[in-house]
Formats: C-alpha cells, structure tokens, sequence
C-alpha cells in the first residue's frame, strides 16, 4: 500500500523539427505528457505564429461550423506547413465562404419554410372545432390578410375589434390566427413581434377540407425535404471543390497545437520537447514513440531546479474513484500523504454503517455497475452499495423489512446506545489514523524525531482519555502521553518554555479531538434515523389494510429512502472525510498534473 504521492518526471526529447507536430500529437495520445518549455540556450521559438491566422479561422467557425463537414484532426498533414502555406489555406476557406453563403442562407430559408409546414400540418391534425375554414382564408383578397403567430407564454394581446380571430392549442403551445384589414393587421404585427411572437406563412392554396390540407402540407413537406437536400449536395460538392476536409483538419490540429503546446525551443533542423511524465519508468513513452515510427531522443535528466515537479496520485482502480474526496482539498505535495486507499475503505464503511439495507444497497450497486462509464463519479456508488447490503446482513433490513432474515449483529432501533458506541469507535480509529498520517509526513519532511518527542505523546493521550471509561489504566495512559507531549516538546524546542507552548497548543488541539470524535456519533444517529424510516414505510404499508396498499406502500417508500436518505448520507460522509480525517493531515499544497490533451476534431451538426 502506497500512501507517499510520486513526483511526475522530467523527460527531455530531441526530435526532428518537421516532425514536431505529430510528435506532440502522439505524446498527447499517451495521456501522460505535461508540457513544460525549458531551454539552456538561446534558441527561436519552434512554433511559427499562427495567432492572428488562427483567430480569423476561430471566427469562420463559430459562425460556419454548422455546415462543415466533421473535422478529423490530421497532425502529418500540418507538419510541413509554414505561415505563408496556412495564410494561403485561409484565404481558400474564405473564398468558399463566398460561394457558400448563397446556398447557406437558401438552406435556413428552406428550413424555416418545412418547419412552419410541419407546424401548421400539426396545428391542422390538432384543431378542433376552432379551426375556421381554411379555404375562406386562402381565398382572400387585397384588402383583408391574414396572420398566423405562435404566441409566447402568457402573452397579453389587444387585438382590434375590426380583426377577426381565434386562438389555439397546439402541441408546442398557443397560436393566434387572425383576419382583417391590413392596416389593422400591421399595427397587430407590430404588437406581436414586440411581444416576441414568431409568424407562420399561411399558404394561399389550402383547400377547404382538411384531409386535402392535409395531403397539399404532406407534399410541400417532402418538395422541401427534397430541395434541402439538393442544397446540402450542391454544399458539400463545394467543399470538395475547395479541399475543405483537408484545411478543416489543418487548422483543427494548428489550433490545438498553439493553445495547448507552449514555446519550445527549437534550432533550423531540431526541435526540443520538454516537460513532466506520469510514466515513471518510461516504458509507456518509449513504446508509443516506436509504434509511430517517429525520429526522436528521449532521455530522463534531473529536473530543473527551478520548477517544482507536479504530483501524479497512483492508486490502484479500485481506489482511484476516492481520489475524488482527495481533490476536494487540492493534490497532496511530494512530503504529503495521499489517503486515497485509506478513504477507500472509510467512507464505503461510514456510508454502509448509516445506510444499512441489502435490498436498498444492491439498487445503488446496480446503479453504479450502469453507470459508472457515463457519470465517473457514480462509481463510488458500487462500494458503497456493497457496504450497504454488508451492513443491511448485519441489521437484518432488507428493502426496509426487518422481519424477513435475522439479523447478523442488532436490530439499530432495539439497541440504540450499542449503534452509537460503535459509530464513536470507528471515528476514534479514523481520527487515529490521521494522527498517524501526520507522523508519516514529519518523517517524509525530515522531522520524524520531532514527532515522536512531542505529538506522539498526543497520540497516547488521545488513545487514553477515549479507553479511559473501559481499560482501567485508560488514565494512566492519558497521564502518560500528556507527560511525553510537553517534555518533548521542551526538549525539541531546546527551552522549558517549549513546554508552555505546547501546553496551549494541547488545549486546542484537544477540544478539536473531542469535537471530532464525538461528530462521529451522527454515524450512529443516521443509522438509527435510517432504521426508524424504515419502520415508519413499514407502517404505514401495514396501514392501509390490503396487500395491494402494502406493497405500493413499500415500494414508494423506499424509493423515498434511496432519494432523501442517499443524498444525506453521501453528504455526511464527506464531511466527516474531509473534516474529521483529512483535517488532522492533509494541506494539499501540490501541483496537480495536468496531462496535454489529445487533439480531437469537431463534431458538425451539419447533416
């Protein structure tokens, strides 16, 4: 079991300056590169400035990106590209503008025009009685207009009285259809718009019936289907035209490459990459460098004195999921603890103690197993789901029933002081073990004869004031260590008045230990309160005199304990995580490794 983070380390490599950028691409799949530049000579910038070309594109994008073809990042065909080649490039992408908005603005007119159709086809299928005749309105003549608006919520209209009109429910929400003169129709409009109504084109061709309305909307739906895809055509015949796949992918790559590479120094013909590695033997670098057949030199010197080395938390996987609570306070520095595997084992074990169920804690077992790769976080529900059915074995509850198997340990509610004393336990142990985390670093730091002349003794004291009302020499214990605490503190501090000092030291740190401890007791009062719900969904299902009533009555009431229950107790285990364990400890005064992203194209919503 490893506790001590590892400090990332820093590799250097040599590489031929036209390859640089798939290089980088290909250290960047490895997930474990951070870049660092760093020379110790006077060298020019590897990477030309692309900055002002770069932020032209950036623009193009968000406003064409919807109708471009889907980007795959392509890091051989930037390799070899200059500032004059990508200028030439941007003023490609802009000629196609040029020939491209045409067909883009007919493209969002034929958008906007089948989707009206498709709202009024749906109004027409929905209208009852309320829907005029149809055929009245495309038969109208120069002096009345009509309008059709989809209305806003809770809009507020004064329609004038020369306007005829109705309201309707649709599918999405209300709509206005009106008839009148067209002056009184415009002062209408402008109402409408101010109240941010959106019109719908009303078709001069409707007929009277509405199964042939609806047959006349059907077909202008598919003629507009097929003139969109036409037009799509004609854009992506353009885009072939122009190689725009290939520039997309050029300038995707340049873009990761100048937002996310730093300034590396490079000569005419050689390029230096620099930095930190989470693959402390280096195996996984070598490897991935081979595989690409990519010129490089890689070697791993002593860092420079003047950066500090980021901190890589390398637990197991079954632990990695509780670096989560670690995070909550920053990353561990190189002389701190990380209690990821520790907390491993604490919080699953306080969740299951105040959430003790079988049947409750395989819902959330099986809810972590499915979801664990959509929502990372929710893995952390696999243990504790598992500690939940551990303890609901232990309390004899499964899906609130306590009547069904016999309890391993106690019923919570018929042995509530039992509940309590246990929860107390297990705080007075993970409060122990953060004090002994404390001595693990003051040895990491090179104070570990400090520690065990002072706090150690606070640690026997501790230990002996909690076993006081059940070891008889509990106090004698207690006495003990406060003796050791502020003799060594003297000794260490080289002056009785050492001893003075710790002794106001000992009065704070005391009150927090006993508040600490004694915060635990909620691990037990939770339980109890989880038992006590339990038994009350249990009652009232017993209350309502039929089978059916109980059954329903369970099974709404435990999903009540999954949703209020869960959300709780997951919150009080943190906190007693965070500021009952960590606070004995951890400072979190670490650099975080941050590894170099991947480049990964762009998804187009354009079909």
């Amino acid at each position: 079991m490893k506790l001590r983070p590892s400090a990332a380390r820093w590799f250097e490599l040599l590489t031929d300056r036209e390859c640089l950028g798939r290089v980088l691409s290909c250290l960047a799949d490895t997930n474990a590169v951070q870049l660092e530049a760093y020379s110790s000579v006077d060298a020019k910038a590897a990477l030309p400035d692309y900055a002002q070309i770069l932020e032209a594109y950036r623009q193009l994008a968000r406003r064409y990106r919807a109708y471009w073809p889907s980007i795959r990042v392509d890091a051989e065909a930037a390799a070899e590209r200059s500032v004059d080649s990508v200028q030439a490039d941007l003023k490609r992408l802009e000629a196609w503008v040029v020939e491209a908005d045409p067909l883009i603005e007919a493209l969002q007119a034929l958008d906007g025009e089948q989707a009206g159709v498709r709202e009024l086809a749906s109004l027409l299928e929905r209208g009852g009685d309320e829907l005029p005749d149809l055929g009245l309105l495309s038969g109208r003549g120069p002096s009345l207009e009509a309008r059709l608006y989809a209305l806003a919520d809770d809009t507020a209209l004064a329609v004038p009285p020369s306007v005829l009109h109705v309201f309707m429910q649709g599918d999405t929400g209300r709509y206005l259809l009106a008839l009148g003169p067209g002056g009184d129709l415009a002062e209408l409009d402008a109402h409408l718009v101010a109240a941010k109504a959106r019109p719908i084109e009303l078709p001069r061709d409707l007929p009277s019936d509405r199964e042939q309305a609806a047959r006349l909307l059907a077909g202008r739906i598919e003629q507009t289907g097929r003139a969109i895809q036409d037009t799509c055509r004609q854009l992506d015949a353009l885009g072939d035209r122009f190689s725009l796949p290939a520039i997309l992918a050029e300038f995707a790559f340049l873009d990761w490459l100048i937002s996310h590479v730093p300034q590396l120094p490079a000569t005419q013909n050689f390029a230096w990459v620099t930095g930190w590695t989470s693959d402390l033997d280096g195996a996984a670098l070598n490897a991935a460098l081979e595989r690409s057949g990519l010129p490089g030199l890689l070697h791993f010197p002593e860092p420079p004195r003047t950066f500090d080395a980021p901190i890589v938390l390398a637990n197991p996987g079954w632990a990695r999921p509780f670096e989560l609570f670690v995070r909550l306070l920053g990353t561990p520095g190189a002389a701190e603890a990380d209690p990821s595997i520790l907390v491993a084992v604490i919080a699953p074990l306080l969740f299951g103690f105040m959430f003790g169920d079988i049947g409750q804690g395989a819902v959330l077992l099986i809810a972590g197993l499915a979801l664990r790769h959509s929502y990372p976080g929710l893995r952390l529900l696999i243990p504790g789901g598992i500690a939940a059915i551990g303890f609901g074995f232990a309390f004899g509850s499964l899906f609130a029933r306590e009547d069904i198997l016999p309890a391993l340990w106690l019923h919570p509610l018929a042995s509530p002081l039992t509940v309590l004393a246990a929860s107390v336990c297990i705080g007075v142990v993970v409060i122990t073990l953060g004090l002994v985390m404390d001595g693990l670093e003051h040895a990491w730091r090179g104070a570990g004869r400090s520690w065990w002349l002072s706090r150690a003794g606070l640690v026997a004291l501790y230990l002996g004031l909690v076993s006081a009302p059940f070891v008889a020499g509990g106090g004698l214990v207690a006495l003990a260590g406060l003796a050791w605490f502020l003799a060594g503190a003297a000794v260490v501090a080289r002056s009785p008045a050492g001893a003075v000092q710790a002794l106001a030291e000992l009065v704070e740190t005391g009150l927090q230990l006993v508040v600490n401890t004694v915060s635990f007791a909620r691990v037990g009062a939770f339980a109890l309160a989880h038992a006590g719900l339990s038994a009350a969904v249990v009652g009232v299902g017993e209350a309502t005199g039929s089978v059916i009533g109980f059954w329903v009555a369970l099974a709404f009431g435990n999903l009540l304990i999954l949703a209020l229950e869960g959300l709780v107790v997951s919150i009080q285990t943190t906190r007693l995580v965070l500021f009952e364990f960590f606070i004995r400890f951890l400072r979190g005064e670490g650099r975080p490794f941050k590894p170099l992203p991947p480049p990964q194209g762009r998804e187009s919503r354009h079909t």
